[in-house]
């Protein structure tokens, strides 16, 4: 997982970065607590209904998202996390970097993450 700053790199920038890198990129939008966070993951990600909002399913249903990539025969992904200031001061930004990684392990070369700090 890599972060950088928006101060240095705008969301264009880093999308046009991940194309030219033959992968496609998905937007994680920002939200600033736990709650939101987990449930933009979920919109993003298009993960299932019974999806449950919550650290252990976020790191399920990443590992399903992993499979999926590696499966559809198309482009790798890499997903671009916008994080605000006022969510990277929430213990729980520390753990969701964690489940991110562990994802990225999983899925090899086929999913990266890239977080971004506004």
């Amino acid at each position: 997982m890599k972060i950088f700053s928006a101060d240095t790199w705008t969301l264009e920038e880093l999308q046009a970065q991940v194309h030219d890198a033959g992968r496609r990129a998905l937007v994680i939008p920002a939200a600033d607590s736990k709650k939101a966070v987990l449930r933009t993951f979920g919109e993003a990600l298009d993960f299932p209904e019974h999806y449950g909002v919550n650290l252990d399913a976020l790191n399920d249903s990443l590992h399903d998202f992993a499979d999926a990539v590696s499966d559809d025969g198309q482009r790798p992904v890499t997903l671009i996390w916008q994080v605000p200031a006022a969510f990277r001061g929430d213990r729980t930004f520390g753990v969701i970097c964690e489940i991110l990684q562990d994802a990225e392990r999983y899925a090899g070369k086929d999913l990266t993450v890239i977080a971004v700090c506004l």
